[in-house]
């Protein structure tokens, strides 16, 4: 007993002297070059997201695929380029002198506050730059502060403080602390030795509590749930199950803990690990020969001034983004008869990502993730490895953004450009050779791709926007990673009763696949040709003929309805109730009267069947329709609210769009919502394929033709000449 009391007391000491040192490096510092910056996933000592405190895994084994940029000398060019290291030292400098600011804080959003969108339109490349403006939410005193600083006057212009529910983003201090903390309790430890479990074999994750009444209010609590990592990578497969802790975020003080999984085994580590360095070889499966696209010119692409992207026919500006990731804006295609530059999106991103998990007991309830609202989509995402993650001549773009205390670090390598062929077709036509006109003309599909992938936990998700020749737009949202499991007393299926709910599928000894979804929400702020836009649904219906008038008895009719108001364009997909959803431009129409416009073309996708009073759907009523169309609100971007951690649901995409608002020849934005039904099988152990599913943004009579008949075919004097290792 005194070995266990003094192992307590030394685990105590540890974990005091962790938080006295993050509480350090909480403390202000003077502002930082990017020569010092503060690399969360590359050069800094230890690395945190959603997933435990961890040390940084060898990632520069390459170092020679990885050159670090000094961001030092960024200055912006755009007026929607991101704030630069200069201006986030400068935000800093300037809050610091703020009233409210004297005491502790946390900054829990810097980013650049965009120009009004008619300005950005208006502005040309040589023009001076708009004002720049920072938009910054901070929690002060327990309370959400929204303010705005002017980086020309150097002051703050705008202050005010939040009523909404909810919180912000969490921060990563307020992730890696709240898996911390419960270090310093005294009966969680008790409880996790007496589990068997070694304390230095122990990784917490900090699971957001969703909102389920009035008990949860008026305090940001947290529930952090704990594994053995002993002997595997993978510490997700080893639950330990049925322990929760309820933790205060702010005063990090436990709150309560639930054990109710006592009788439930850790499962065993085996056959777990995911690594190529632990796995044995398998001598019966035949390698792949390596592959790559190889481009000897380099890459047709061009990135002009760190952010605009010029591509074939295509252009638009690029930027990170801390809570959606990437934001694709100002995208234009040129036109292949006048050769002038036309308007297709103002702005696209991912707008919030939705992951309930159906099983109602006690340690997983409140699992339902709101990834971009609570633990920010691009603050999750991870440094893109090369020639794995993307092929060679990629071009990598950093993320620079502001920790809590205001200080700038680099997310590295955060997203890739690159372009794609797979020996697709753009378009093709060969003559029978019953014609004798002896015609055979195909060109190949070449496309570009912006990728970014994020790791949130345990999930990893991969996400495309990629550009094609004939005008469409492909958005894609790629799964991977590794399940969130459920341990079990179950080994074997024939242990398991009739009556028994395992609310998902027996993966391996002792662990459970529980079933989830995904819903990723997309903010598509279409202007097709100009800002004023309509949103038309033409449905296809079966039309009888009448007596007599045709040998066919039925036939496909394409009816037009132009939608008035928000209600008219809520979507829901009918597989046998088919229709079109275009978003055309009334003003201007092609040369034989048809209104210019894109479609949303809908891909594989999934309804959400929760009950919509259950909690956690009132909170993620964006899902309850594939398709929201809205008028252009700068305010309303994200489709779960400004404030999503702990919120109740009073400001999401579905509480904006019972407004009812007009949206006939108006700016409008789309909303689409990809979805998956995730019901785990033996396949998705230990670590998960990537299942995808993507939609479509496509060109409908926006061009007078083909817009991409003119493309000349490959010919092979103009490839270059690869031999395979063995011949050369």
């Amino acid at each position: 007993m005194e070995g266990r009391s003094l192992l307590r007391f030394l685990f105590l000491l540890l974990s005091v002297v962790v938080l006295l040192v993050i509480t350090w490096v909480r403390l202000p510092h003077a502002p930082l070059s990017t020569a010092s910056l503060l690399d969360c996933t590359l050069y800094s000592g230890w690395c945190s997201s959603k997933n435990r405190l961890q040390a940084t895994p060898h990632l520069l084994q390459n170092p020679q695929h990885h050159t670090r940029r000094n961001h030092d000398a960024d200055v912006p060019h755009h007026p929607l380029d991101p704030l630069t290291v200069r201006e986030l030292n400068d935000v800093r400098a300037i809050l610091s002198s703020h009233p409210r600011f004297k005491s502790s804080y946390a900054l829990h959003s810097v980013v650049l506050d965009e120009p009004d969108k008619p300005l950005v339109l208006r502005w040309k490349k040589g023009d001076p730059l708009l004002p720049r403006k920072a938009s910054v939410i901070a929690l002060v005193d327990g309370r959400s502060h929204v303010l705005t600083v002017d980086l020309t006057s150097k002051r703050v212009t705008r202050h005010e403080i939040s009523s909404s529910s909810g919180y912000p983003v969490m921060t990563i201090d307020d992730m890696t602390t709240a898996t911390v903390a419960p270090l310093a309790d005294a009966n969680f430890n008790r409880t996790i030795i007496e589990r068997g479990i070694d304390l230095a074999d122990l990784a917490c994750l900090p699971i957001s509590s969703g909102w389920f009444g009035k008990a949860e209010e008026k305090r940001r609590i947290i529930k952090v749930q704990c594994y053995s990592m002993k002997d595997t990578a993978n510490f997700y497969m080893r639950p330990i199950e049925g322990l929760t802790v309820l933790l205060d975020m702010d005063t990090k003080e436990v709150v309560e803990i639930s054990d109710q999984g006592r009788n439930v085994p850790i499962p065993k580590a085996g056959n777990t690990d995911y690594r190529y360095s632990a796995m044995e070889p398998n001598r019966e499966m035949k390698l792949l020969n390596p592959i790559s696209i190889e481009q000897p010119k380099g890459p047709s692409f061009t990135i002009e001034d760190g952010h605009w992207v010029k591509w074939a026919n295509w252009e638009f500006h690029l930027k990170p983004d801390p809570r959606s990731g990437v934001i694709v804006s100002r995208a234009m295609i040129r036109d292949p008869e006048t050769g002038n530059p036309r308007n297709v999106m103002y702005k696209g991103l991912t707008s919030e990502l939705f992951v309930p998990y159906m099983d109602p007991t006690d340690a997983w309830y409140f699992k339902t993730y709101m990834d971009a609202g609570e633990y920010g989509f691009g603050l999750q995402a991870m440094p893109l490895d090369p020639l794995n993650d993307c092929p060679r001549n990629a071009y990598y773009m950093d993320g620079v953004f502001a920790a809590a205390d205001g200080m700038p670090y680099v997310r590295s390598n955060m997203v890739c450009v690159f372009e794609r062929y797979a020996g697709d077709i753009g378009w093709r036509h060969s003559e029978s050779p019953i014609t004798g006109m002896g015609i055979r003309e195909v060109r190949p599909k070449v496309t570009l791709v912006v990728r970014m992938a994020a790791s949130v936990a345990n999930y990893d998700y991969i996400v495309d926007w990629e550009f094609q020749t004939d005008g469409l737009i492909r958005v894609k949202v790629g799964l991977s990673g590794i399940l969130m499991v459920k341990g079990t007393p179950y080994e074997n299926m024939n242990q398991v009763n009739k009556e028994d709910n395992l609310y998902g599928t027996l993966l391996s000894e002792n662990v459970i696949g529980v079933i989830h979804d995904h819903y990723v929400t997309f903010y598509l702020d279409m202007d097709v040709d100009g800002p004023d836009n309509s949103f038309v649904k033409v449905d296809l219906r079966r039309q009888m003929t009448a007596a007599g008038e045709s040998p066919r008895t039925s036939y496909l009719k394409a009816t037009r309805h132009v939608a008035k108001t928000e209600k008219d364009a809520q979507i829901q997909l009918k597989l046998y109730e088919p229709s079109e959803f275009h978003v055309v431009n009334p003003s201007k129409l092609t040369r034989v009267g048809n209104p210019v416009g894109y479609k949303v073309v809908p891909g594989g996708t999934a309804a959400n069947l929760m009950d919509h009073e259950d909690p956690p759907q009132k909170r993620g009523a964006f899902t309850n329709n594939q398709i929201w169309v809205t008028p252009y609100n700068r305010s309303e971007q994200w489709a779960g609210g400004s404030f999503v951690y702990q919120s109740q649901g009073e400001d999401t995409l579905a509480v904006w769009s019972d407004r009812d608002r007009a949206i006939e020849n108006k700016d409008i934005v789309a909303w689409y919502t990809l979805g998956f039904h995730h019901i785990p099988c033996q396949e998705d152990f230990p670590i998960m394929p990537t299942v995808s599913a993507s939609f479509d943004l496509k060109p409908v009579n926006f061009f007078e033709s083909n817009p991409i008949l003119r493309i000349p075919p490959n010919v092979e004097a103009d490839l270059p000449v690869c031999k395979p290792a063995a011949s050369a």
